[in-house]
């Protein structure tokens, strides 16, 4: 394994001690030291807060058999006492271990900004490649990491700051030990969960220990607002802020009488109009506030608001052709799905840390559903193309603690058929 380059310095020792790992010995080049590695920095990303309480987090990920049955640990510390704050560990099933790394990375980092979105973390990790990759010094070229490493920056940079830094594998024995114990029930076939646990204090109480995934998750009740001018006449409607029509109207009501006795306990809506006013039929009946979510708002289509698809067709053959083919392109103007993506995301993470086990209304428009509904069932972006979603119909998402999802329902308009 190539060397790293010279100069560069850790921030210092790691002060937890660590005992040995049950996996084998270390990677063939990276001998085991009893202090990090000196020649491996410290590299920070995020929001670049200075301030604030200081984390860090402790992540590990293997499989026995490379790829075989695997599962991950990770720990997040109060940097300053070393009190374990959160631990969370699962069993994923047949994967690598560069898989497994990653996954403990970004669950750690996901625990993190459960504790505290705005804290400064420190990630310690015995995964060279996992670090060197995160920190930039390395490329990432296996297709199976680079939308984990995706993942594991669009949560760092939520974060106030992050850093990462290499340690010796007997130094990561918390994580490792939650990481073995995850790959344990992997290779007895149990898809078993160890969830956040929170300091006393927290408004949530822990999931308990070792549980089923249905115990802890967080569901997402996923409306499409009613019905506008623009979408009777199927037309580009981005940002343009379009009021509901009258059927609109009466379909944000059918979808309140459905949804009063759902039990919810939150409801978020994007900041545009249509979706505001379908989210107050809601609310009217179930007494809860509207919370807006800018991060839920539709895309920007740029030059193509207002447009029908062949309008912009006829007058962007090639920026259509480029916008259906790559998540990247944007409209002319607008905003590129792989844009769009990451707000998306970035407001469901919000979600999760402020509404663990507990079940929100979320009202948005058709990319940003989309766009859960595909993170949900691990499908591509190229997938959005592939589903149709009905205004005013409602989907349901499950979100378990550190990634997996369940798609409960999907265009569902049973409520606007009476």
């Amino acid at each position: 394994m190539p060397g790293l380059p010279p100069g560069a310095q850790h921030r210092g020792p790691e002060p937890y001690p660590r005992r040995g790992r049950r996996r084998g010995h270390p990677l063939r080049g990276v001998p085991p030291r009893p202090r990090p590695d000196p020649r491996v920095g410290a590299v920070s990303a995020g929001r670049g807060g200075t301030g604030g309480r200081r984390l860090v987090v402790e992540a590990d990920g293997g499989s026995r058999g490379n790829p075989g049955p695997a599962g991950y640990g990770a720990v997040v510390r109060d940097a300053l006492t070393g009190e374990v704050l959160a631990e969370v560990a699962e069993a994923i099933g047949h994967a690598t271990n560069n898989v497994a790394e990653y996954r403990g990375l970004i669950a750690g980092l996901t625990a993190a900004a459960g504790v505290d979105p705005s804290a400064r973390v420190e990630v310690r990790m015995d995964s060279k490649l996992v670090v060197e990759q995160m920190s930039g010094r390395w490329k990432i070229k296996h297709p199976d990491m680079i939308p984990l490493a995706t993942r594991a920056r669009e949560l760092a940079a939520g974060l106030g700051a992050v850093s990462y830094g290499w340690i010796p594998r007997n130094r990561n024995a918390h994580a490792d030990r939650l990481a073995n114990e995850a790959m344990d029930a992997a290779a007895r076939g149990e898809p078993w969960v160890r969830g956040v646990e929170e300091t006393p204090g927290e408004p949530e109480p822990p999931p308990p220990g070792w549980s089923r995934p249905s115990s802890t998750s967080m569901t997402t009740v996923l409306l499409r607002h009613g019905e506008t001018p623009l979408s009777v006449e199927r037309r580009f409607a981005g940002i343009r802020d379009v009021p509901l029509t009258a059927n609109g109207v009466a379909q944000a009501r059918a979808a309140a009488l459905t949804l009063k006795n759902r039990g919810l306990d939150a409801i978020v809506s994007s900041p545009l109009s249509r979706c505001r006013a379908t989210a107050a039929e809601i609310a009217a009946v179930t007494g809860l506030a509207v919370r807006v979510e800018d991060g839920f708002r539709e895309t920007d289509f740029g030059e193509w608001e207002g447009l029908t698809f062949a309008e912009a067709d006829k007058a962007w053959p090639v920026e259509m052709k480029a916008w259906l083919a790559d998540p990247d392109a944007a409209p002319p103007g607008g905003e590129s799905f792989a844009q769009v993506s990451r707000r998306v995301r970035t407001a469901l993470d919000k979600l999760k840390v402020r509404h663990r086990e507990r079940t929100v209304l979320v009202v948005s428009h058709v990319t940003p559903i989309k766009l859960l509904v595909r993170d949900a069932l691990g499908a591509p972006i190229s997938a959005l193309f592939r589903m149709h979603l009905d205004v005013g119909a409602l989907s349901s998402i499950d979100w378990y603690p550190d990634g997996p999802a369940t798609l409960r329902a999907y265009n569902d308009v049973h409520h606007l058929e009476s």
